[in-house]
């Protein structure tokens, strides 16, 4: 039996009707009929009989419909997911950010984005560093990014930019308002400990170790924003990136600059064995925008 004989055999088998088939099948029925009179020929056997006006099928009908209905779902299946594989391929874009890109660099992207491409499906998720290779294993994202992630010998990474890492204090700790801080000086004041935090932190905690420092600290957190609703609170200063610290303003913080600087990297990254779709490349340009209009 061909496709077309299983979709008319089973529509008439459900309605035991020509006309409800046609109907069902969105064709004519002079179609439905002659397509199953062409898989009665095929078959070598009825597979319908009428009486008072329906067709009831034959003993023959009943025992291929179990399989005939197995075949049917396992087709609409693969439509199915033909459907889903075209409306991803040309319309969504699947994302996993670290919550720092999250203030104002991915919803920016998006944004400009989708002024030029209006019809486009975003899904965004935030995970923490840690969470972006199972992420991605378990496709729950086709694009991850995040600040210099560890490289994993299954993905593939794409440079985005390199953000400058800068220091927030409060206003009340320097009234002259620096707009460059060394960490010799940075250390003669309360530092809110953010090293164990990721890619950040731990750059951080080896520029820290390499210029032989240490810090004071008394209050230690695992997430940027936090550290800087501490800063804005005079609990101490803080080292994060300039993305965290732009998306967490207050009247009562000023930023400076590093001295010497330091930088780290926005990384995308996808699994090496699964491209990235057409549409999914094209927003990385806006991504880099994004980040280069904040930061410059």
């Amino acid at each position: 039996m061909r496709l077309r004989h299983i979709e008319v055999f089973h529509a008439i088998y459900l309605t035991g009707s020509l006309t409800q088939a046609a109907q069902v099948l969105h064709i004519s029925q002079p179609a439905v009929s002659k397509t199953l009179a062409h898989a009665e020929q095929q078959l070598g056997f009825a597979l319908f009989k009428r009486e008072r006006g329906k067709l009831l099928p034959t003993a023959e009908a009943h025992t291929l419909f179990p399989e005939i209905e197995l075949l049917y779902r396992q087709l609409q299946g693969v439509q199915s997911l033909a459907q889903n594989l075209r409306r991803d391929a040309q319309g969504t874009i699947d994302l996993a950010i670290t919550p720092a890109l999250g203030f104002n660099v991915v919803p920016d992207a998006i944004a400009a984005f989708q002024r030029q491409h209006p019809g486009v499906r975003f899904r965004v998720q935030t995970v923490h560093h840690d969470e972006i290779l199972p992420t991605l294993q378990q496709r729950k994202a086709d694009l991850a990014i995040g600040f210099a992630p560890p490289h994993y010998p299954a993905l593939t990474a794409i440079a985005i930019a390199d953000v400058p890492i800068r220091a927030l204090y409060a206003v009340d700790t320097f009234p002259q308002r620096p707009q460059q801080l060394s960490w010799h000086t940075l250390v003669q004041h309360p530092l809110i400990d953010i090293f164990d935090s990721g890619p950040v932190g731990q750059l951080i905690w080896q520029q820290l170790e390499q210029a032989q420092l240490t810090p004071q600290s008394t209050q230690q957190v695992d997430t940027y924003f936090i550290a800087a609703r501490l800063v804005a609170r005079g609990l101490g200063c803080c080292v994060i990136d300039t993305l965290s610290a732009l998306g967490n303003p207050a009247a009562s913080v000023a930023m400076a600059d590093l001295d010497p600087p330091l930088h780290c990297p926005i990384r995308a990254l996808h699994l090496t064995d699964k491209p990235l779709a057409k549409v999914t490349q094209s927003f990385l340009p806006y991504l880099r925008g994004a980040v280069t209009d904040l930061i410059t």
